[in-house]
């Protein structure tokens, strides 16, 4: 996305992010009713509508809440991107992962199994590899800048 800001669209201010993400949605849009259509999971639709548990004002709701909850989310992630930059975007949404999991069981008491778990804890490895990383190409940085200065300070030290 930062490349795309950088090189294509040579601009980064807020109208560009919300194009560029709108450019993003209409393309995830038609790819899934494309797959809905082609695996023909559409004729289960109405069935899932009628017998959604708690009524079907409920399930509408949780479409429309799951909509507009995905559409902040990226909002905010590629303002982060072309405002501050894509590290801190990537250290954002890679530390949010861990987080829906546990969101989910306090706001939908939904039920923590093994299979979130699993997540939670791969999505937490993550996070502390890309962090852990990070700082590994840091203090290659500061090493390879620190034997650079003692080079120039054994060189301006010769007669």
């Amino acid at each position: 996305m930062q490349l795309t800001f950088d090189a294509v669209i040579k601009a980064q201010t807020f109208s560009w992010v919300l194009e560029l993400q709108m450019y993003c949605n209409i393309i995830a849009c038609l790819v899934t009713v494309a797959g809905l259509f082609i695996s023909g999971e559409w004729k289960g639709i109405t069935a899932e509508f009628e017998g959604y548990k708690t009524g079907k004002t409920s399930y509408i709701l949780t479409l429309i809440g799951t909509a507009v909850g995905w559409q902040v989310f990226f909002i905010g992630l590629v303002s982060l991107l072309s405002l501050i930059s894509s590290l801190f975007a990537n250290v954002i949404s890679t530390l949010a992962l861990p987080l829906v999991p546990v969101f989910a069981v306090i706001f939908f008491h939904d039920g923590m199994n093994g299979v979130k778990v699993l997540a939670m804890l791969i999505a937490i490895w993550g996070f502390l590899s890309y962090i852990y990383q990070h700082y590994l190409d840091d203090s290659k940085a500061k090493k390879v800048e620190e034997d650079s200065r003692k080079e120039i300070n054994q060189f301006a030290s010769l007669p």
